[in-house]
């Protein structure tokens, strides 16, 4: 069986083609056999009024195609060249590596690869901002 297989806690909520679908009582495993659906776990998301740093944004406008509401071809320009803005700010090797990843999952329209690489940029981020003179 191929596909893209859900598990989901109890009560948690997750967007499946613009629907917000949301768990019963119980875990449960769903499985996504539909090769495009757009799928976000909502636990995962950046809501808007937090896109409020580079990163973030970058996340935000990748799930706006993972949720249907941007075109992927008419994004993938702009999520590439923001993924190349962030290089210029983030030069260590694994954040290097770690956008090198979303890159490619744009590229090979993989959004939620690249969604989940970008994520491990917040806590970076964080403490760049955090350590920033006023």
């Amino acid at each position: 069986m191929s596909g893209l297989v859900l598990k989901l806690s109890p009560k948690e909520r997750v967007l499946i083609n613009g629907a917000v679908i949301e768990n019963g009582d119980r875990r449960s495993r769903l499985s996504i056999m539909t090769p495009d659906a757009h799928i976000l776990r909502l636990r995962d998301a950046v809501h808007p009024e937090e896109a409020t740093t580079p990163v973030r944004r970058l996340c935000f406008a990748v799930q706006l195609v993972l949720s249907g509401d941007r075109d992927p071809g008419k994004a993938h320009s702009d999520l590439l060249r923001q993924i190349e803005d962030l290089s210029q700010v983030f030069q260590d090797r694994d954040s290097r590596r770690i956008l090198a990843e979303s890159s490619t999952a744009i590229i090979e329209e993989q959004h939620y690869r690249a969604l989940k690489a970008l994520r491990s940029m917040i806590p970076r981020e964080d403490r760049l901002l955090a350590v920033r003179p006023s």
